[in-house]
C-alpha cells in the first residue's frame, strides 16, 4: 500500500546525512516523500548567497534520490530562540495537516538545538489528535556530528531500535550526499563521506545486512 512520508530536517543536508538510503528505497518502492526543512544558513549568521547555495545542493540531491515534493520554512539557523514557539509549531502543524503523512521521520534531540527544538515541534504536530490520529510511526533518526555527541547518561542517548536495510542504495545514498558541496567532505571529519558509508556499514551489520540506517521509534500503531 502506497504511504505517505514526511521527513523533518532541520536543516539543507540531514536529510540526505541521515535518511538518504530510506528515502531512495521508499522512493523506488512507490511511496510519496515530501522533505520539510525548518531552517538553513540564512542572516545573521550567514549570508543569503550561502543559503542560496545550500537549497541548489538541496535540489540536486533530491533529483538523485527522487524526491519532488519539498518545503523550506525559512527560519536561520540557530535563531530558533527568536520565533515563537506557538508559531514553529503551528508551521510544522500545517504541513502535517494538508500532507497527512502516514510516517513522520523527525531528527533525534541531540547537541544541535535547532535539533532538539525541531524534534519538541514535530512531537506536537504528530500528536494522536485530529489529523494525528491516522499517523501510523512517528520514529527519530540520528545525524552524523550531532547525534553522537550527546553527553552519555547526562542527556538522551540514541540507542536504535529499526534500522532500515540499505544496501542497494548505498551509492545513491552517497551521490546525493556529495550534491552538498558546501557541507560535506569526501574523508575528513565526521560529515565525511567516508563516516557515513562506516556508519552505515555498522548499523547493518548490527541487524545482518551491509548497509543500514537506523531510526528510534517513538510511537507506531500496528
Amino acid at each position: 500500500m502506497k504511504k505517505r512520508i514526511l521527513i523533518v530536517a532541520p536543516h539543507p543536508d540531514d536529510e540526505t546525512l541521515s535518511l538518504g538510503g530510506t528515502i531512495s528505497k521508499m522512493i523506488d518502492m512507490g511511496h510519496e516523500v515530501q522533505i520539510l526543512t525548518v531552517a538553513g544558513h540564512l542572516p545573521p549568521l550567514y549570508t543569503r548567497k550561502d543559503y542560496d547555495l545550500t537549497i541548489k545542493e538541496a535540489h540536486n540531491a533530491y533529483k538523485i534520490m527522487g524526491i519532488k515534493l519539498s518545503k523550506f520554512l525559512e527560519i536561520p539557523s540557530t535563531m530558533f530562540g527568536n520565533e515563537p514557539i506557538h508559531e514553529l509549531n503551528g508551521k510544522i502543524c500545517s504541513v502535517v495537516n494538508q500532507f497527512k503523512p502516514h510516517y513522520v521521520f523527525s531528527p533525534f534531540p541531540d547537541r544541535h538545538i535547532d535539533h532538539r527544538l525541531v524534534f519538541d515541534s514535530v512531537l506536537v504536530a504528530t500528536r494522536p489528535v485530529n489529523e494525528g490520529r491516522n499517523i501510523e510511526m512517528v520514529a527519530a533518526y540520528e545525524t552524523l556530528s550531532e547525534t553522537h555527541w550527546n553527553a552519555p547518561y547526562i542527556e538522551p542517548n540514541f540507542t536504535a531500535n529499526l534500522v532500515i536495510d540499505i544496501g542497494d542504495y548505498i551509492e545513491q545514498k552517497l551521490t546525493a550526499l556529495r550534491c552538498y558541496e558546501s557541507q560535506i567532505t569526501e574523508n575528513d571529519g565526521p560529515r565525511s563521506i567516508k563516516a557515513v558509508r562506516a556508519l552505515a556499514e555498522f548499523r547493518g551489520t548490527q541487524s545482518g545486512f551491509d548497509f543500514g540506517e537506523a531510526l528510534y521509534v517513538i510511537r507506531m500503531v500496528a
